[in-house]
């Protein structure tokens, strides 16, 4: 006998089916309607979350790209082989005014070169680069919702940013190529790049540890101590906290997840 539990994480499951057949679709729809493209990409990570075939697409349409590296307060690292790019932080305003007069500028020499108004600004990337506080401090508080764009797919919604130029906000979306729920390495990937959520993630434990093995260093430094191995940072993480289960032994999800969530949000640095 199937349970109402069992019917409701079935019917979850269909729907998230069709949300993912419909990102494809929907991006495709934004660079044949964009005149302007924004891939927002986390700075610590702009090789990896890249996505060269939208890239080439993008082109392909005769379209303008600009790589904006997000959350570039928490790496010394500068990204060169994505051009245009402009490094941004939506903590510190950095870049925002920058960003702002490019895509102005960009905006104008597409009005003069095809005498026209309302030019659309395309913006996309994985899931937590930020791109909604990319736009805020873009478009500045109390600026108006214009609503759907038509002929859009409900989720993308269109912003004006000044006259004559308006933002098209798509939810998060990650890569065909790279999305999984089932490939311990592309999982990791993920919550890496900080599209899955310390919450959500499988097996945190086996992610934590592709992470550690990459950027041992850098947890040493935020959490000041040393470790062999993700194993021993979970170990002496959770007797620190007090992430006991009965008996004394270590709860390894919850500290795990405790860990991950501290790597999400930008407290540890990498160089």
């Amino acid at each position: 006998m199937v349970t109402k539990r069992q019917k409701r994480a079935e019917k979850k499951l269909k729907n998230l089916s069709k949300q993912k057949e419909k990102y494809p679709e929907l991006l495709k729809k934004l660079i044949d309607e964009c005149d302007i493209l924004l891939e927002v990409v986390d700075a610590r990570f702009a090789k990896e979350m890249h996505d060269k075939s939208l890239e080439r697409a993008i082109k392909k349409k005769g379209k303008k790209l600009i790589h904006v590296l997000n959350k570039s307060d928490l790496t010394l690292k500068k990204e060169k082989r994505l051009r245009p790019a402009v490094f941004v932080s939506c903590k510190t305003k950095k870049g925002i005014k920058e960003l702002r007069e490019k895509i102005k500028i960009e905006a104008s020499k597409l009005e003069k070169k095809e005498k026209r108004k309302g030019i659309l600004v395309g913006v996309f990337g994985y899931p937590n680069t930020g791109k909604s506080s990319l736009i805020n401090s873009l478009i500045g508080r109390g600026s108006a919702k214009v609503g759907e764009e038509a002929g859009f797919t409900k989720g993308i919604q269109k912003l004006k940013l000044c006259k004559g130029v308006y933002l098209l906000d798509s939810p998060g979306v990650i890569p065909e190529p790279h999305y999984s729920n089932s490939s311990v390495e592309k999982i990791a990937a993920h919550a890496k790049l900080g599209a899955r959520s310390y919450e959500k993630v499988k097996d945190p434990e086996i992610v934590l540890n592709k992470i550690v093995q990459e950027h041992k260093r850098a947890f040493e430094k935020f959490y000041r101590l040393k470790f062999k191995d993700a194993e021993d940072l979970i170990e002496k993480i959770g007797r620190k906290k007090n992430f006991l289960r009965k008996g004394g032994q270590v709860d390894y999800d919850k500290t795990s997840r405790y860990i991950l969530k501290d790597w999400q949000l930008g407290k540890i640095r990498i160089n």
